[in-house]
């Protein structure tokens, strides 16, 4: 951990108590991890493999929130698990030697445009509707491609997760938001191995932010099922914009 001042500690567990409850329901909490990390000072490449790990536990409690409820069948659900970690770690190996500069112009406009789908859309609630594609494909194509972006960038892969099972799998709201999780903790474990493999996780202070993710995944995964559709929905929205006008402003 570097030297840092008992307020910056807390602030960064502040940050990822927000971000673990934030995440959980709509995703995107690595767009507070992130800058907070930033603002304590970690270089750009450490504060994202360190967010990695921190991640983790967020994803991790989430996932296992939703599973316990029968949300989500995680055995069923591992290969597809399998090939997310697998374009993560291949999308941070690339973050490690090329700027990600070119994402951050696009990425806006890819957010808004996920509001305006979840805020428009008619009968946008919990329940299953018609499959676009079949679920091999799916995992073939559409996971692998957020996966290797959650590795080289991150911000907004849980949004995108969202809007692929919603419009593509067929989903609703609260079963997308279940499977989202797991998958995004596929890609955050691909991230963070590759991440460590290069030594730029800084372990103390990232588990000390873990534990903090935890809890607050925890609380809005809990909060999430009992609301279903009609939390998730706004909050999604909200999400979206928030992290669209925050990287306008970067």
């Amino acid at each position: 951990m570097m030297d840092l001042a008992p307020e910056i500690v807390v602030l960064l567990i502040g940050a990822s108590l927000l971000a673990g409850f934030i995440d959980s329901i709509a995703g995107g909490g690595g767009l507070i991890t992130v800058p907070a990390m930033l603002l304590a000072g970690y270089p750009p490449v450490d504060a994202l493999g360190t967010n990695k790990l921190q991640s983790l536990f967020g994803s991790g409690s989430a996932t296992l929130a939703y599973a316990s409820k029968g949300h989500v069948d995680l055995r069923k659900q591992l290969p597809a698990a399998l090939v997310s970690f697998i374009g993560s770690v291949a999308g941070a190996g690339l973050a490690t030697i090329l700027p990600g500069e070119w994402l951050a112009a696009i990425l806006p406009a890819l957010l808004i445009a996920i509001a305006l789908y979840f805020a428009f859309k008619p009968n946008m609630d919990d329940f299953d509707r018609a499959q676009r594609i079949t679920p091999f494909f799916f995992g073939l194509t559409i996971v692998p491609v957020i996966g290797f972006y959650d590795g080289v960038f991150g911000p907004g892969t849980g949004s995108f997760f969202m809007i692929a099972f919603v419009s593509l799998a067929g989903y609703g709201v609260l079963k997308a938001t279940a499977h989202t999780k797991l998958l995004n903790f596929a890609s955050n474990l691909g991230g963070f191995a590759l991440f460590a493999s290069v030594g730029v996780v800084h372990w103390k202070i990232g588990l000390v932010m873990g534990v903090a993710q935890f809890l607050g995944a925890r609380l809005g995964a809990s909060l999430a099922m009992r609301s279903g559709a009609k939390l998730i929905k706004p909050l999604l929205v909200i999400t979206c914009v928030g992290l669209a006008i925050r990287l306008l402003l970067n």
